[in-house]
């Protein structure tokens, strides 16, 4: 693995040849006022807790009136992200289009044939507030995702729709599976998934000792999310995902990466990369980066160590239960091996994540924990605190309408 980063220097220091850093759980403890790694520890008790309070709802309304036209997972940041998840937990025969909307409102088309689930980990998020409106109005299948006493609580009682209280136990970025499972168990009334309850235990518990293993107390050579951090330290992330699963795992790290440690950060499909984006490993901090160093520079002031790009495959090798053919899974995996093969000709260093478990939303929980964690630990390398993000408080203070009578 690579080195870490001096964490006493900022974001301006340079790598140093030192895993001490991140080795010591009281510099980590400390240096995590908002118990971040503590909230991303919950995860597997998230999943378990989620579902117990989804199953207080009385979402037989949803059930009686039949299979919708199409259901909306409106949300943004990690609520949209569970709209990413149901249609991929769903699969490619889902019976009805599952979509993930990100914007004010709901799309042109809904109408009272659909379904909108209304997702925000605040319960005042302008994207859920307005869809619950929007939905509500058309005369469309409600139901609302967030924690109890919220904005969002009121809007769905006064349309009469299933409001599905989430636990309060994490701030929004380590808040993925509380809200993630009920949107998977309101889609399990409607009939889209067949997520049942040892999928959820499996999931819980594969999740537990995920967090075990990346505990801060585990040292980096037995730590596997340590190990990526410092793998990570210093490079630009290129984070691929091998299926529409591992995908969605891909594009989590990316948001994790970019919150939690401020990196930036590529993403997306390992199909979409080999169509273009694979030219990234020939590209000056690809496999130019070695040719095009000084060799006149000073190794002392870093200039010969150039920045590199640092590929992260995630792989998923399982089918969905629905899938009956594994040509499929033959071709994401050649194409996995395939990138391996040329990054390592290019000399571009590529970590590996594989999904473990037998169900979707398992293997899933599989590819998520440990990156999960690895961009909190790249976060405490650098000496910065995952939880505050001032350029996110600031935009939110900058894009908010003053208040009537204020200056």
């Amino acid at each position: 693995m690579g080195s870490p980063i001096d964490g006493t220097a900022g974001l301006t220091g340079r790598r140093v040849a030192d895993e001490e850093l991140l080795d010591d759980e009281s510099y980590l403890l400390a240096n995590d006022p908002g118990e971040m790694l503590r909230a991303t520890a919950s995860a597997g008790a998230q999943v378990r807790e989620s579902a117990a309070m989804a199953a207080e709802t009385d979402l037989r309304a949803l059930e009686d009136d039949g299979r919708p036209r199409a259901v909306v997972i409106a949300g943004i940041g990690t609520a949209g992200r569970t709209g990413d998840v149901l249609a991929t937990v769903a699969g490619p025969r889902c019976p009805v289009p599952v979509i993930a909307h990100r914007s004010a409102g709901v799309p042109g088309w809904v109408g009272a044939a659909d379904v909108v689930i209304a997702v925000s980990a605040s319960g005042r998020s302008p994207e859920a507030l307005g869809a619950a409106d929007a939905a509500a109005r058309r005369g469309a299948r409600l139901v609302a995702v967030g924690p109890p006493d919220s904005e969002l609580q009121g809007v769905a009682e006064r349309a009469r729709a299933p409001f599905i209280a989430v636990p309060r136990r994490a701030p929004a970025r380590a808040s993925l599976w509380a809200l993630t499972v009920p949107v998977l168990l309101a889609a399990r009334t409607l009939g889209l998934v067949k997520v049942n309850e040892a999928d959820l235990a499996e999931t819980a518990a594969r999740l537990d000792a995920d967090a075990e293993r990346c505990r801060p107390g585990a040292e980096s050579f037995v730590n596997p999310a340590k190990s990526l951090a410092l793998g990570l330290a210093g490079s630009v992330p290129v984070v691929w995902g091998s299926s529409p699963l591992a995908t969605v795992a891909a594009r989590r790290f990316a948001d994790t990466l970019a919150a939690n440690a401020r990196y930036p950060v590529i993403a997306g499909a390992l199909g979409e990369a080999g169509r273009g984006r694979v030219g990234l490993l020939d590209g000056v901090f690809g496999g130019l980066a070695e040719s095009n160093r000084d060799i006149f520079a000073d190794p002392d002031e870093g200039d010969g160590d150039p920045t590199r790009l640092r590929v992260v495959l995630l792989r998923d090798g399982g089918l969905n239960p629905e899938d009956d053919a594994d040509e499929p899974v033959a071709v994401e995996e050649r194409r996995a091996d395939a990138i391996q093969t040329l990054a390592e000709r290019r000399g571009v260093r590529c970590d590996v994540v594989t999904a473990e478990g037998g169900s979707a939303l398992e293997r899933l929980a599989s590819l998520v924990a440990v990156p999960d964690f690895a961009s909190l630990y790249l976060a405490l390398a650098h000496g910065l605190d995952p939880m505050a993000v001032p350029a996110v408080t600031e935009m939110k203070e900058l894009s908010t309408p003053i208040a009537e009578g204020r200056p």
